[in-house]
């Protein structure tokens, strides 16, 4: 660590002597890594004449390295020391190298391995990001190398086509170990090729051969020419060696990723286009060749066809590829070119821009015209069949294509089937937008024959299945075509003519259905709301719908006693939901039908036979419809909603007696009616507030607007009566945890409040279990338990935990959506209810409790608060939660760091399962509090909340703030948040510990959440001239932010801590003496390389390169143990090892060191 921390030339001699074969592999390894951490870290103190020589016998050392005994890691470790000296010092040196270099690699298949290897690495700035690189010389090396690709290219045209040979010609011969190193050497030319495949013109790349040899390749591979034929080919015959490679299975598959990489290059517009046009329309013909007579082996000798051709045939030609394919070329060819306006005036750039779209969009019809019906239609069809997975297919199912091999749970797995028909879907989508017309009646065509199926069945819920799974491609189709961003209304009359054609007939046949099988219901609903689209431009249509809804719900019994017959209770649920996705869908085709549907609504209450829940539902779709309407619609529904439930919520009786004291939640969890009734009530709330007022996004809310220039919201009036009883009902449910409460409760309440299977299953990372008959979960994430709507049946502990469970979920989503609407709550609620509600039993609570009320209340209310109240709300709120979950964060993470396991009170209860499992929940919890809570502070620091701090980006380059300017912390507290918190010491005191703390717990995206808090803590720092702040800011914040450098675990946060770093040093290192004292007393900085920091800083304005050097000085300070950085590389950078080849030296483990440029830091 001295030597590397040392004299420089010392490093360099030493490491040169230790790389010799004299040493072993773990010695030469390091050494390896030291001359890699001098050339990319200290390059810059060796003179102009020594970096030359320097790089003069790193070439020589890659010569004497270069034979087949020397093990791989050490070639690649050569290869990336060369590429990188060439990178650090530019063209010139390249120049100079290059020749030597190319005559290296004819002396044999080792040093053309070398040389390949390090052709590949040199251009990883290029391909792999670089934050160390500027741009100025990625440029330069980018123009270096394409100046340099009509020598690099030919080279590894000719490496590949002589060693290629070579190892035929050594085969035929049984010389094994001569065709090993042979089999090396074109493996790494492979690489080298598929690296500048990444980025070199295309043109090129074809011009010199590389493509045209991957078509021999593919033609080898496909004709299977023996050995002693192929060696006995000229080359001239060949014209091309590199195809050749494919017939056999270790080079097949680098051949595939060379098109790979090159099949996705976006077509120019300048006069190259006619070159790419010509490479491009080789590599589909070759493709396309090789896919054909694949196809064509496969089904008439598919015995022939062993794994390793299956591997690669998947690589370029089975159904998922192929479907992959489809899916990119429809995606291109159906995007709409993007439009810019320029103000410049300049009408020649519009024109020349104008030309270049239109010729992309007269090349894209071209190929469209290829995509013919009998494609889409062919399209279609296998895409219809393969919505379903094997396990789902009745037995003796006839395909009209025959049979298909459709997913299979067994073989691909369990997890994934729902990404794989998703891109069926999105391509059906396309496939729609394109021809709408065979999309619409294919669909229709196979939907009707399934039913006509289903009518003749004995056994209609076995074919079930098939038909659910089409409802997803109606419903896509449906979309495609009536969506409004298809302009469904602009296009041909006759082609609008037919299509209402269609769907009216599919509508037809959907609607004369008598279903009355729970399940064959639920499905009919979810066709009939797949239609909404079609419905909003034939509005005709929409009362025909509504009327077959009611139909279908009053079809189903109402009461339903018996657990095992719940199938009927969530169908009616279904339906109901049917109705919200209709209005949504149909838009203003539904509002003349709004006052039949309160009719209805209001007869089947009087009449008993509308639940609760539905009509909660049916409300939300009310909502939804009169959010079309208008502001006063919205409120004319809601009064006619809510007023009734506002007599009942607001009676004195049931809050007296349920909710006065402690264990009067015990009594009305024995009352079932009750205590479902008031669930029902505040899920109504809820969707209430989320369907109703204006949509706002974050992006355009102003936190200190009045409320006179905001339109009064529809539900602010009704939050004066609703929010009370709610408080009370929270303050109540969070009572039951305290110590003083819980130990009097019964144990079936006691069960009660332990975590649901549900939950244990999604800590556990095992997925939820499959939801019973009797819950649901609505589309807005709300949910209802079907069994509790009014029935005498037994109320045990499950029932009691999803009532627990649902009244917290949408008791804080409603105080949450009621601090959206700002003033009304603010200036209207009773914060001593609100306090006692929320944080009055904050340490009995769990962690998973904390985590939701923070994410659902406290981080709204943080936004929403209008900065006149801060010092009225925040203070009270904030002050108890910062305080407990500093502590507890900090015990937890202690115990999780120091004993391996984190302590979290949430899993107490929990008795069974093994020790393993409840250490894995523990740590869940434990991170997942740990990041909301830094999202808290993240959102504390939002920039809407914090105008009065001006940007370090506008101030410009200045690394010095006039002290004039400065001002008192106090300035800050009605313009910044963080201001505000700053002056209020007790709440600022474990908002700061957690802030610092965080840095050192092994949580990234908690670190990446609390950096932006950490930013504004530093403007803040910054502009005022408080000096407690800068002290806290200079030394504590700085030194946390260090130390979180040095964990992994924060490695993709790097960038933003070393520009904190920067900003700290630069901006206050006049101003207080702690960020020098800081990096002073780390262990391998000398007075002198400070010096030289600060010199350095002198001499460039430039915030990435300050950056650079503040990274540079903290990875000397700490002797490079800031491995995070080395990390970073570690997982951009492939040493692209070879495959098993014949038992090739090269694919040893070099026994877990990082080799190539991963090893350089």
């Amino acid at each position: 660590m001295q030597i590397k921390a040392g004299d420089v030339r010392v490093l360099a001699s030493t490491s040169f002597h230790l790389v010799k074969k004299d040493w072993s592999l773990v010695i030469r390894m390091h050494a390896f890594k030291m001359l890699q951490h001098l050339v990319r870290l200290r390059w810059e103190e060796l003179s102009p004449t020594e970096r030359r020589d320097f790089a003069n016998v790193a070439v020589d050392l890659m010569s004497e390295i270069a034979n087949a005994y020397e093990e791989w890691a050490l070639k690649s470790q050569a290869a990336a020391l060369v590429a990188e000296i060439v990178r650090r010092e530019g063209l010139v040196l390249w120049q100079e190298l290059r020749e030597p270099l190319f005559s290296l690699s004819s002396k044999g298949p080792a040093q053309a391995e070398l040389v390949s290897m390090m052709l590949r690495w040199l251009p990883e700035d290029i391909t792999v990001h670089n934050e160390d690189l500027e741009g100025d010389r990625r440029r330069l090396l980018l123009r270096g190398l394409t100046q340099s690709l009509p020598e690099i290219l030919p080279l590894l045209y000719t490496l590949l086509d002589r060693h290629y040979a070579a190892a035929w010609s050594e085969a035929a011969n049984q010389q094994l170990d001569i065709v090993k190193q042979h089999v090396a050497a074109v493996t790494a030319t492979l690489n080298a090729v598929n690296a500048y495949a990444e980025w070199a013109p295309l043109p090129d790349l074809a011009k010199y051969g590389i493509i045209h040899g991957y078509d021999v390749f593919f033609s080898v591979w496909q004709s299977r020419i023996q050995i002693d034929v192929l060696v006995s080919y000229p080359l001239s015959y060949m014209h091309n060696r590199c195809g050749c490679l494919l017939s056999s299975p270790e080079f097949r598959l680098h051949a595939c990723e060379f098109f790979k990489l090159v099949s996705p290059r976006k077509r120019p517009i300048d006069v190259s286009a006619s070159e790419f046009d010509s490479a491009m329309s080789i590599i589909f013909q070759i493709l396309m060749k090789v896919s054909g007579d694949f196809l064509d082996r496969s089904s008439s000798n598919a015995g022939s066809i062993d794994e390793s051709e299956f591997e690669f045939a998947e690589y370029i030609c089975l159904h998922y590829h192929s479907l992959l394919f489809w899916l990119a070329l429809m995606r291109d060819l159906m995007s709409k070119p993007k439009v810019v306006a320029h103000s410049t005036g300049d009408s020649s750039a519009v024109n020349s821009l104008s030309t270049g779209s239109g010729q992309v969009d007269n090349e894209k019809r071209k190929i469209l015209s290829f995509v013919n019906d009998d494609i889409c239609s062919a399209i279609l069809d296998i895409s219809f069949q393969r919505m379903l997975k094997r396990e789902k297919v009745p037995p003796g199912t006839a395909f009209p294509l025959g049979a298909l091999e459709l997913w299979s749970d067994d073989i691909e797995g369990r997890g994934d089937f729902g990404q794989y028909r998703s891109r069926l879907l999105e391509l059906v989508r396309f496939v729609a937008s394109y021809k709408p017309l065979i999309a619409g009646a294919k669909v229709s065509e196979r939907t009707i024959a399934i039913i006509k199926h289903l009518l003749l069945s004995q056994m209609p819920a076995q074919d079930l299945p098939v038909m659910e799974s089409m409802q997803l491609a109606l419903e896509n189709i449906v979309n495609s075509v009536f969506d409004g961003s298809n302009e469904f209304g602009v296009g041909s009359s006759e082609v609008q003519l037919a299509l209402c054609r269609i769907f009216e007939g599919l509508l037809q046949q959907l609607l004369s259905l008598k279903w009355t099988e729970p399940a064959l219901v639920e499905v009919l609903g979810h066709y009939l709301d797949a239609l909404g689209p079609f419905l909003k431009h034939f509005p005709a249509a929409v009362g025909s719908v509504i009327n077959k809804l009611f139909e279908l719900l009053n079809s189903l019994p109402f009461v339903v006693k018996d657990p095992s017959t719940s199938s009927a209770r969530y169908a009616r649920l279904q339906i109901c939901t049917s109705f919200i996705r209709i209005a949504k869908a149909a838009d203003k085709s539904i509002l003349p039908h709004m006052k039949d549907i309160a009719d209805t609504m209001a007869h089947m209450q009087r009449e008993g036979c509308l639940l609760r829940g539905e009509h909660n539902i049916l409300g939300e779709a009310f909502l939804v419809m009169a959010s079309t309407a208008g502001i006063q619609q919205q409120q004319e529904v809601l009064a006619w909603l809510l007023n009734p439930l506002s007599q009942q919520w607001t009676q004195l009786e049931w809050q007296n007696n349920y909710l006065s004291e402690p264990l009067g939640l015990v009594r009305l969890c024995s009352e079932t009616t009750t205590m479902w009734s008031i669930f029902h009530t505040v899920t109504f709330f809820e969707k209430a507030l989320k369907r109703s007022g204006l949509r706002k996004t974050y992006s355009n809310l102003q936190n200190n607007l009045t409320s006179s220039s905001n339109p009064v919201h529809p539900m602010a009036s009704h939050l004066s009566w609703m929010l009370p009883p709610l408080l009370k009902l929270l303050r109540a449910v969070h009572s039951l945890w305290s110590p003083s409460i819980s130990q009097m409760l019964p144990g079936e309440i006691k069960v009660a409040m332990s975590m649901t299977d549900a939950e244990q299953f999604s800590l556990l990372g095992e997925g939820n279990p499959k939801l019973s008959k009797g819950a649901l979960i609505f589309t807005d994430g709300s949910h209802a338990d079907m069994g509790k709507e009014g029935y005498a049946e037994p109320n045990g502990s499950d029932d009691i935990r999803n009532w627990l469970k649902g009244i917290r979920d949408s008791g804080y989503n409603v105080l949450g959506l009621s601090a959206t609407i700002g003033d009304s709550f603010f200036r209207g609620s009773d914060l001593h209810s609100v306090e006692l509600a929320l944080v009055e039993n904050i340490q009995s609570m769990e962690f998973r409790h904390i985590r939701q009320l923070v994410h659902s209340v406290l981080i709204l209310l943080v936004k929403f608060c209008p900065s006149d109240l801060w010092d009225v709300w925040l203070e009270k709120i904030l002050h108890p939660l910062f305080n407990h979950s500093q502590q507890a964060l900090n015990f937890s993470w202690s115990s999780l760091l120091h004993e391996g396991r984190a302590k979290v009170p949430d899993v107490h209860g929990i008795l069974a399962g093994s020790d393993l499992k409840v250490e894995v929940m523990e740590e869940k919890l434990l991170r997942d509090l740990t990041r909301e809570i830094c999202s808290l502070l993240s959102a504390i620091a939002w920039p809407p909340l914090n105008t009065g701090l001006f940007s370090l980006e506008q101030s410009g380059h200045a690394s010095r703030v006039d002290t004039s300017s400065l001002k008192d912390l106090d300035a800050f507290r009605l313009s910044s948040m963080v201001g505000f918190l700053c002056t209020h010491k007790g709440l600022a005191l474990p908002a700061l510990k957690i802030c610092l703390e965080a840095f050192t717990w092994t949580d990234g995206e908690a670190v990446t959440k609390v950096s932006s808090f950490s930013a504004a803590l530093v403007v803040l720092a910054i502009s005022t001239n408080n000096e407690e702040l800068q002290a806290f800011v200079s030394r504590d914040l700085f030194s946390a932010i260090i130390r979180g450098l040095a964990l992994e675990s924060n490695a993709i946060i790097s960038a933003d801590l070393v520009g904190l770093c920067r900003e700290i040093f630069i901006y206050l290192c006049d101003r207080d003496p702690a960020p020098r004292e800081v990096l002073l007393s780390l262990p391998y900085i000398k007075p002198h390389d400070l010096a030289a920091f600060e010199e350095a800083l002198t001499k460039t304005s430039s915030p990435k390169e300050q950056k650079q050097h503040m990274k540079s000085l903290l990875l000397l300070a700490t002797g490079n143990s800031l491995v995070i950085f080395a990390n970073i590389y570690s997982t951009f950078l492939l040493t692209a090892r070879p495959r098993n080849l014949v038992n090739a030296p090269e694919s040893r483990s070099d026994d877990g060191e990082v080799v190539g440029l991963a090893a350089i830091l």
